[in-house]
């Protein structure tokens, strides 16, 4: 709905200083007109009538034309919220509303169930007409984090009983949002109530939000915001890898009375032995099998890895399945993984640390109970570093663009680092 409100700046209000106030004038009808004062003032040649926008020609000394001008796009918005929620309420008068609330706290509520795009400035909406422009250049991983943000902002929304409005996104509203992710958030897949997610995954959260309003701010849909504050939050995790010996025992677990795991084991060996990412070697194709090699296209960064196949990812990949993966989701394989593992008898206690706020929080629980899809791409890395390949090597069949995100998965312990430097030692000439 277009709102009959516009500024205006006239000449015949100029002061003294020789500059007029911007109002805003809101016409209902012939009986309801106001004006609200914006607070903001300049020459009144510097004010363009055909388009109701203050001249980008106007001198510093009265202000920074385009930072005036967003402000004045803000107070706009701040006008028709407030003239939306007094006609939604029918028994006030939007006109007396408005010049009562306009420069006072008030911040407009409506019940979430009320809400509905005006103006095509909903930021839900323009989150899923960013996610429709997406589609068409990334891959549906990707489209799934992006759908997990505008997730945590609805259920953020929903928590606070407060819109959010492309207004909205300020430093407090930076820091009260990942508080929200930290500590009460809940966790939808879990039985038992648990809130709050890990670092990393608040760090995705927030560079998709920052990647969204970067998106709008570019095409001029909204005014410049400054996000500068937004930090990507992130963690070194101190995850697990399998080693050779606990891979070998899951490739051969005898699952004869437990069927329905056999295709989760394989997919896990597969991923162990060919460190793709568990969307690309969970969708392998057909005509990417050639000459005893994978040529796959990552869903992640749309670069092609050509992968060498062992012996046992061939027999899995090709004389088992045929090159017909069975399809399986991320969740379900992540479940049923440590089922496998479980069964293998990898069952050793381990400790893993992660932040909470400025807390470091501790837990410990069986090996299997760590296990997850990225746990495949992250054996496999740290096992052929421990073999002594070459990093640039492995790197190719990974496809890490940097050594430093490639060591970020090698998860050997020192002991293990310690063994590598003496077998370099020992090929060496003594003294």
């Amino acid at each position: 709905m277009i709102l009959p409100i516009k500024p205006i700046c006239k000449k015949e209000w100029v002061r003294r200083d020789g500059t007029s106030k911007i109002f805003l004038q809101y016409c209902r009808n012939s009986e309801e007109r106001v004006l609200v004062d914006t607070g903001l003032a300049i020459p009144p040649e510097y004010w363009n009538r055909k388009n109701n926008r203050i001249s980008t020609t106007l001198p510093e000394n009265f202000g920074n034309a385009n930072d005036l001008e967003n402000l004045l796009i803000q107070k706009m918005r701040r006008a028709e919220d407030l003239i939306n929620y007094a006609v939604s309420k029918s028994d006030i008068s939007p006109a007396k509303f408005l010049k009562q609330k306009f420069n006072s706290e008030f911040e407009p509520l409506i019940s979430i169930s009320q809400l509905k795009v005006q103006d095509n400035m909903d930021v839900f909406y323009h989150i899923d007409e960013y996610i429709k422009a997406k589609k068409e250049r990334v891959k549906r991983c990707t489209i799934n984090v992006i759908g997990a943000m505008k997730k945590h902002l609805l259920s953020f929304q929903e928590h606070r009983n407060k819109i959010i409005t492309f207004d909205s996104f300020d430093l407090t509203f930076y820091e009260e949002f990942v508080d929200y992710l930290i500590y009460e958030i809940p966790h939808s897949r879990k039985l038992e109530e648990v809130k709050g997610l890990k670092l990393n995954s608040i760090g995705k959260t927030i560079k998709h939000l920052k990647s969204f309003l970067k998106d709008r701010m570019k095409k001029k849909i909204i005014p410049f915001i400054d996000l500068s504050d937004y930090k990507v939050l992130e963690e070194d995790v101190d995850a697990v890898y399998l080693n050779w010996e606990e891979i070998s025992s899951i490739y051969h677990l005898d699952l004869s009375e437990t069927l329905h795991l056999e295709k989760y084991r394989d997919l896990l060996v597969l991923g162990c032995l060919t460190g793709l990412r568990f969307s690309d070697y969970s969708d392998i194709k057909p005509e990417e099998f050639r000459n005893g090699m994978l040529y796959v296209t990552q869903t992640k960064t749309l670069s092609t890895v050509v992968v060498p196949l062992r012996g046992e990812a061939k027999v899995i990949l090709v004389d088992k399945y045929h090159m017909r993966i069975p399809q399986v989701s991320n969740a379900n394989f992540n479940e049923y993984i440590k089922e496998v593992c479980k069964l293998a008898k990898i069952t050793e206690q381990v400790k893993i640390t992660h932040k909470r706020g400025n807390k470091i929080i501790e837990e410990i629980r069986p090996k299997y109970a760590w296990i997850t899809s990225h746990t495949c791409r992250r054996s496999f890395c740290t096992n052929e570093y421990l073999a002594g390949t070459p990093a640039d090597l492995i790197m190719t069949i990974s496809g890490h663009k940097t050594e430093k995100a490639f060591r970020k998965y090698i998860k050997a312990d020192k002991v293990q680092k310690a063994h590598m430097i003496k077998k370099l030692w020992d090929n060496r000439p003594g003294l």
